[in-house]
């Protein structure tokens, strides 16, 4: 196996700057997940690291080699579409061991790899059938057992799961998390789903228009989200953001409120306020509680309920005419138009040094 590490790499068509200089160090066995909105980059980033598309400038270095000039064929890395790119005419096993035939491998070699690949993959009652007799799962996990059968030093994998119904994304996403815990392989994912870059991700890599907004491991992304970008793509639903008022500044307590939030203080590390300036509050819903009027921070009218079944999400309209969402886990009703209190645990705020753009709120 090895590392991948992405050194100022960059990517352009003609004037239009996709990828913007992107540093980044995968490292040996590491499961990595590129994750964004449609646009911002990650399929074009994983295309550059297989070889399938050119790099503009930047260094592109797999285990200890500087891999811009190689064609795919010798990066030694496999790639899974998000089609699952097998031919019909063929069974499971010739699917499987393709790569193998066009390699000209002995076939005693080749019927072993693919035995190897079809074992892990739990799929050796299936290797005589043909792709119209497989579930979609199925099918994808053909896909990749091609992939295991070449033993490449990298794994990616460009939305796999996208094409799979709600059932099957979460039983794949099992079996992609076990085959990583197995093979013990470098995996790189391309996903724009959150769920799948929290459960599968050692390393969650957050892109937005072209760039790294942050790296790290899926609960500190979570629970330190650097900016507003982050803060609001990571986690469902998506934190509140309420414009505030700076009113008081003591050592990492800072004091603010607003027309429909009572004085609060929150615990700020790393970032600089100013008193008599706004920032930026940011409450995750499901650290909202329902409180009694007088034991509460803001007073607001519930205007759509979401019974999830494990809890209630609660669209509140406060007091100023802004919305909360809360995630209540009771089985309590609650009817549309109720007046409810909301409290949160100060501890867990974030306050941030910007205002939400269109693009934040829409998260």
């Amino acid at each position: 196996m090895a590392d991948v590490v992405l050194k100022n790499i960059r990517k352009s068509f003609g004037s239009v700057d996709i990828i913007k200089g992107v540093d980044l160090e995968i490292n040996d066995g590491e499961f990595t997940v590129f994750v964004g909105p449609s646009g911002c980059g990650k399929s074009t980033l994983l295309r550059m690291i297989a070889g399938l598309e050119d790099i503009s400038s930047g260094d592109m270095i797999i285990g200890d080699k500087v891999v811009n000039a190689l064609p795919p064929k010798d990066r030694s890395v496999a790639m899974v579409f998000q089609s699952y790119a097998i031919f019909p005419h063929m069974t499971v096993r010739e699917n499987i061991g393709f790569g193998l035939t066009i390699a000209k491998t002995p076939k005693a070699e080749k019927d072993l790899k693919v035995q190897e690949a079809a074992r892990i993959l739990q799929m050796e009652h299936l290797l005589d059938r043909r792709p119209s007799q497989l579930s979609g799962g199925q099918r994808q996990r053909v896909a990749i057992g091609r992939a295991i059968t070449r033993k490449p030093e990298v794994f990616l994998f460009d939305e796999p799961l996208s094409n799979l119904d709600a059932a099957l994304r979460m039983d794949m996403r099992m079996e992609i998390g076990k085959l990583h815990h197995q093979l013990g392989a470098t995996m790189i994912y391309v996903t724009h789903d959150q769920v799948e870059a929290m459960t599968l991700a050692d390393k969650i890599v957050v892109l937005k228009d072209g760039e790294v907004m942050q790296a790290g491991a899926p609960m500190d992304l979570y629970h330190h989200p650097k900016n507003l970008f982050v803060a609001g793509f990571l986690g469902a639903p998506s934190m509140n953001f309420a414009v505030v008022n700076v009113e008081k500044i003591e050592g990492d307590q800072i004091t603010v409120k607003n027309d429909a939030i009572a004085e609060t203080t929150v615990h700020v590390q790393g970032r600089s306020f100013t008193v008599g300036t706004k920032a930026t509050l940011g409450l995750r819903p499901q650290y909202l509680s329902i409180a009694d009027e007088r034991d509460s921070c803001m007073m607001g009218t519930i205007v759509l309920t979401e019974r999830l079944g494990s809890e209630t999400i609660l669209n509140i309209k406060l007091s100023d005419g802004s919305t909360m969402i809360a995630a209540i886990a009771d089985d309590q009703i609650f009817k549309i138009g109720q007046s409810v209190g909301l409290t949160f645990d100060a501890d867990r705020a974030h306050l941030f040094d910007e205002l939400p753009s269109a693009s934040d709120a829409a998260h």
